[in-house]
């Protein structure tokens, strides 16, 4: 058998009205309020995950950081992964808030960091993701307590080094996704975990790989992660019912208008989930208990593990085995979900915080 490291497991909870039972199907009980996310973190928290994504978007849902805020003295062991949409922050100020937050949170915080345009403007990919790395570097200087001379394209920046620190006295780690080539350079360059989304076996070893070698030419190396959702239930049978179950009410017409109000519907990651899900089987699967139905109502990650907790274990460690150490998995409805992965499969993982 291979013996696999502790990896992170992470959950997710749905800020940006990212909750249903009917994928496609707007549920009032579900929508993105405070109770309703809170409930979440506090049900991942309570089964033992180790970390949960707090996502962000402008057009949608809630405030990450403010969440996050108000949920430092409710939690007592799961860490934070907080999305920053980076395009609209001031660096200096940002830096400022994200260390209050860590120490609020008494280190137990990590940032997701969003390569996002400025609300109203479009950049090009290219000076998009340049402006990325930029803040990425200003921020990392910042929140490590050291001041900043910094003469960029996008910020220049001569700052003493900030009173203001984070618990560990570093700056807390840069999760950061994105398949384009400027995306991928940028990750390599600035970030500390890759995420992926979800793709065949063969394909996230071509990733891996490929990313190792462009950090490697920046003297950097990184760590890697995987967001998908999972299905898990007693039997495969159950679970292949359930995830049915889940887009039974939604068309392709409503398919389709609820992934193109994304922000992100014309990126290169939204396009290879549209391809898994055409080079799928009859049944949505591309590959062993990998389901791309999710997709056909969700823009972003838009797969999921599907299977009896066996056949889960088994695809997270085959994940492992590529080079996979940290995972950010979600499900329908969110809550509930967490609960049956946290039963049924958490108990039988090596994991903790990366």
């Amino acid at each position: 058998m291979t013996e696999h490291n502790p990896c992170e497991v992470s959950w997710f909870s749905a800020l940006c009205d990212d909750d249903y039972e009917f994928l496609g199907v707007p549920d009032p009980r579900l929508a993105s309020t405070f109770e309703h996310c809170r409930n979440i973190v506090l049900t991942a928290e309570k089964g033992g995950f180790d970390n949960i994504l707090l996502p962000s978007g402008y057009q949608l849902g809630i405030d990450a950081v403010a969440f996050a805020c108000a949920m430092a003295p409710l939690i007592q062991r799961i860490k934070l992964l907080v999305a920053i949409r980076v395009g609209e922050m001031w660096p200096p100020q940002l830096a400022r808030q994200l260390a209050t937050l860590d120490q609020m949170l008494n280190g137990r915080f990590n940032i997701n960091i969003i390569s996002s345009d400025i609300p109203g403007e479009t950049l090009p990919s290219a000076p998009r993701y340049r402006r990325t790395v930029e803040l990425m570097a200003v921020l990392r200087t910042l929140l490590n307590g050291e001041a900043l001379d910094y003469d960029g394209d996008f910020y220049k920046l001569k700052l003493d080094p900030p009173r203001i620190r984070t618990t560990s006295g570093k700056a807390p780690a840069f999760y950061f996704g994105g398949l384009s080539d400027d995306a991928r350079e940028a990750a390599a360059e600035g970030s500390d975990v890759y995420l992926m989304w979800p793709d065949k076996m063969e394909a996230v070893a071509e990733i891996i790989t490929d990313m190792k070698a462009r950090a490697a030419r920046h003297g950097r190396t990184l760590r890697f992660g995987y967001r998908a959702h999972v299905i898990v239930r007693e039997t495969e049978g159950e679970a292949r019912e359930a995830a049915s179950r889940l887009i039974s009410r939604v068309d392709a017409k409503t398919g389709d208008a609820i992934r193109a109000k994304s922000l992100d519907s014309q990126s290169v990651g939204v396009r290879r989930q549209a391809e898994l899900r055409d080079a799928a089987s009859d049944d949505g699967y591309v590959e062993a208990n990998l389901w791309t139905g999710i997709g056909r109502a969700r823009s972003g990650a838009g797969a999921a593990i599907v299977g009896d907790p066996d056949q889960v274990l088994a695809k997270l460690r085959a994940y492992q085995t590529l080079g996979i150490e940290a995972f950010i998995l979600s499900g329908y409805p969110h809550a509930a979900e967490a609960d049956l992965f946290a039963r049924h499969v958490l108990p039988h993982l090596e994991h903790g915080p990366l």
